[in-house]
């Protein structure tokens, strides 16, 4: 199963678009998947209250909560975000920092990636900002033929960027490959081992 969340406001944009072209292929490869719509939603951020530490989620019950039960029995997550400012949506930024930090389950060798929508400039440093998720939970980020960039202004404007599609595409086949292989390794070896979190300061 693969969550793919909509960080755009409109429900019919580029983004939108973008992440049709992904989840028919997961279809082709018979991966289920769903498609969330974050962008449109009000998500306040968080304010490091450190509540979900003994709730056992966020103190804040709205969209957040309900995402985090479909984030832990799924395989794979895929963020997508018009670009703002050379930055993601401020709406998403704020479910991803409530959701990866609220959620104490494993996150380690579920599989994600990330994606870039823009008019046309601010996709490279929306697309590291996004992957930091996935880099700090222990989660592989799936490649593509290039950086998981798709160009449009006026909605709909995406479906010429052949490239773009092509590329994302791509990332999907890429990602149904590694959410297989992990599976069957998994079933065979399990997960890697993990040694006890150390944790250090820069101050003494």
């Amino acid at each position: 199963m693969v969550l793919l969340l909509n960080g755009s406001p409109h429900k019919n944009g580029n983004t939108a678009l973008a992440l049709g072209e992904m989840a028919r292929v997961f279809e082709s490869e018979n991966i289920p998947c769903e498609i969330i719509q974050i962008g449109s939603q009000t998500v306040r951020g968080c304010i490091a209250c450190g509540g979900c530490a003994k709730l056992g989620r966020c103190v804040f019950d709205d969209c957040v909560n309900e995402l985090a039960l479909k984030f832990e029995k799924a395989d794979g997550l895929v963020v997508a975000s018009p670009v703002y400012y050379a930055s993601a949506n401020a709406t998403l930024v704020a479910c991803l920092d409530r959701l990866f930090y609220s959620t104490s389950f494993d996150k380690t060798m579920k599989v994600g990636a990330s994606v870039a929508v823009a008019r046309r400039g601010g996709c490279s440093a929306t697309f590291d900002e996004l992957n930091k998720y996935f880099t700090i939970s222990g989660m592989p980020v799936v490649s593509s033929q290039y950086w998981n960039s798709v160009h449009g202004g006026a909605p709909g404007q995406a479906a010429l960027d052949e490239e773009g599609l092509q590329t994302v595409r791509t990332l999907a086949r890429n990602m149904a490959f590694l959410i297989r292989a992990i599976a069957a390794e998994k079933e065979k070896n399990g997960l890697p081992q993990k040694e006890k979190h150390v944790f250090t300061n820069f101050i003494r």
